[in-house]
């Protein structure tokens, strides 16, 4: 039976685009499900503001009455203008080991890029870097965050098969979260802090994070300006994120830190790990999810570090190592055995060597992919 792929156009086919991962990864030991009710918001017209200046479409690839795959196709303008690059992105992408199935899907994403005028295509990239990107291709036996993307180990194989290469990678470390701040870190940024005249800024309460939210974004506008991809958000992505992440944050777990004129100047958020409670709530936070993610926010043996943003000017004076140090002390504090990074581009050296002197292993890599696909 030949594969058909079909245009998501309904609600109904946008609530079977996001639940389709749900029968895929089913007996998948180390996938981590998604919100719905997230997935939903980032991809509906009505809901996400990234659509202010981007479009998509979304497909599903079935094989007689059965779904057995998926594809997201995104022109971001915003991203063409920056860049100068006319690539569409695809993200949402999962399909069965299956090579008719996956041909079909990065056809269908490829013929439509080309019909919008783009040169190529490249992903797996969502709206903007807030979303997961990048295709899993090692750390298959470990349980990712919430803010990764997970896939089968035969991924990458389909990816190459059609002609996608390389365009980018990404790397993830697993930290020992227990481990004393080494003395030479330590005396280090003492050293940094009375030098620049630095202070480390504290949070009693989400509600004084979250009046500061607006500046930790703009510092994460700049600081990721050069970044691969990256495009600026914008101030209604911004209150939308904020929105969105600011309410799971404990205060304590975040470290910020600011000039002598209280200009933020760099900035890290970390959070007790969420990922084995998402896997209980099976992607509905009612009426047992919520329990399950309070109760991995208040006791909890490992932490996941999702965004860290430093000035450029400040980035060569050595304040990145400021966060994890500071960071550290609580992580100790609450019994916090493992930290894993976010994931840092392999060639961004300010922000992969924030590590060298912690005990570390590899846990994840991740690549985006991207392919030539001429014009229409």
């Amino acid at each position: 039976m030949s594969v058909v792929v079909k245009e998501v156009v309904t609600r109904k086919d946008l609530k079977a685009f996001v639940l389709f991962p749900f029968r895929l990864y089913r007996n998948a030991p180390f996938w981590v499900p998604p919100l719905i009710s997230d997935e939903l918001s980032r991809l509906r017209k009505d809901k996400n503001p990234a659509f202010d200046y981007a479009e998509a479409c979304y497909w599903l690839a079935y094989r007689g009455d059965t779904i057995v795959g998926r594809i997201a196709g995104i022109i971001h303008y915003g991203f063409i203008d920056k860049w100068g690059k006319k690539l569409a992105r695809f993200g949402w992408v999962d399909f069965v080991d299956d090579a008719e199935v996956s041909s079909a899907l990065f056809r269908t994403v490829e013929e439509w890029a080309r019909s919008k005028g783009m040169e190529g295509t490249h992903g797996p990239l969502g709206f903007t870097d807030m979303d997961p990107e990048g295709l899993q291709i090692t750390g298959f036996e470990n349980l990712p965050t919430i803010a990764n993307i997970s896939n089968y180990p035969y991924y990458p194989e389909h990816f190459e098969k059609f002609g996608y290469v390389c365009d980018a990678e990404w790397i993830q470390y697993r930290i020992n979260a227990s481990q004393p701040v080494p003395d030479k870190v330590r005396r280090v940024n003492n050293v940094i802090l009375s030098r620049y005249n630095l202070k480390l800024l504290r949070f009693h309460s989400v509600q004084e994070l979250i009046a500061r939210g607006r500046e930790v974004f703009e510092v994460l506008n700049t600081s990721f300006a050069h970044l691969y991809g990256f495009v600026p958000l914008t101030d209604r992505e911004i209150d939308f994120y904020i929105r969105q992440y600011f309410s799971y944050i404990r205060p304590e777990y975040v470290s910020i830190i600011a000039d002598q004129t209280d200009r933020i100047v760099g900035f890290a958020v970390s959070m007790p790990s969420l990922s084995l409670a998402f896997r209980k709530a099976r992607g509905r936070l009612f009426p047992f999810g919520i329990f399950h993610i309070l109760r991995a926010l208040r006791k909890n043996d490992t932490v996941d570090l999702y965004l860290e943003g430093v000035l450029p000017e400040w980035q060569s004076k050595g304040i990145v190592s400021l966060f994890f140090h500071d960071l550290n002390k609580t992580f100790i504090r609450d019994n916090i055995r493992y930290a894993i990074s976010n994931q840092q581009l392999v060639n961004n050296l300010h922000a992969v060597s924030m590590w060298k002197n912690y005990e570390r292993e590899e846990y994840f890599r991740r690549r985006c992919y991207v392919k030539p696909i001429g014009e229409a």
